[in-house]
């Protein structure tokens, strides 16, 4: 669980229990723990269970209110999330740009990003009562993104703003001198069989060397390549040179 504790995710009326299990799942994907419903369906329906999957435990301890203004009670820091623009929605941010703003805020209280009605979204009035108003850009012919994945999206950049990646291994490129072996064995190799002009062998040697520097090769790579180059060598044994016609 990613150090995120503070950000609560607020449902207003959510109208679908199965979109609530869903938005559980999300929440957990990105280290996400606090829930929030406002007058929500039934939570302990089915169709939230199953959707849930190994979220239940969020979904189980979620805490329900009458109304946004109480949900909000104890957070700073909102956000009001929505699609639709006016008056009253104008200065919108992007998922990413919220990230930031949340980033910056981490210690100075409770985060609450708020969402709306499946069908309606947040009124005007339930817009108002959060700090800061985001969206999610999509194609202007159909913008409407399911509950969840409204989610996922802010949950992610979320994620992603504290610096939490997919574990990697670290490459290390190989040293200049293992390379020159290798492309010392290469060309002896690629002469052998008669693939390399012996009048002007670095021509085509200069292009293996520009697409294994590209390649960036570890040791690892350059191993397996010497050792389908000494393959090559024994298959090669009994080669008399390319058949003339």
């Amino acid at each position: 669980m990613t150090d995120q504790n503070t950000t609560t995710i607020v449902l207003v009326e959510p109208q679908n229990p199965g979109n609530v299990g869903m938005v559980c799942r999300a929440m957990k994907n990105m280290g996400l723990a606090g829930l929030r419903l406002v007058n929500p369906c039934r939570i302990d329906h089915p169709e939230a269970l199953k959707f849930a999957v190994a979220a239940r435990d969020l979904l189980e301890g979620a805490v329900i209110f009458p109304t946004l203004k109480e949900a909000l009670g104890d957070c700073p820091f909102s956000v009001a999330t929505t699609r639709r623009h006016g008056k009253y929605r104008q200065e919108i941010f992007t998922p990413m740009e919220i990230a930031a703003k949340i980033g910056a805020a981490k210690g100075a209280g409770r985060v609450a990003l708020v969402f709306g009605r499946e069908d309606s979204g947040l009124t005007t009035d339930e817009v108002a009562l959060c700090r800061w108003q985001a969206t999610i850009p999509t194609a202007s012919d159909f913008g409407s993104l399911n509950l969840a994945q409204a989610v996922l999206v802010f949950a992610y950049e979320l994620f992603r703003n504290q610096g939490e990646t997919f574990p990697r291994q670290k490459r290390v490129p190989a040293p200049s001198g293992e390379l020159e072996i290798l492309y010392d064995h290469m060309e002896q190799t690629l002469l052998r069989i008669g693939f390399l002009n012996p009048q002007n062998p670095d021509h085509i040697m200069r292009t293996f060397r520009r697409i294994f520097a590209r390649a960036a090769l570890d040791l690892r790579e350059v191993s397996v390549l010497r050792g389908l180059m000494a393959q090559i060598d024994w298959a090669a044994a009994g080669f008399k040179g390319k058949k003339r016609t």
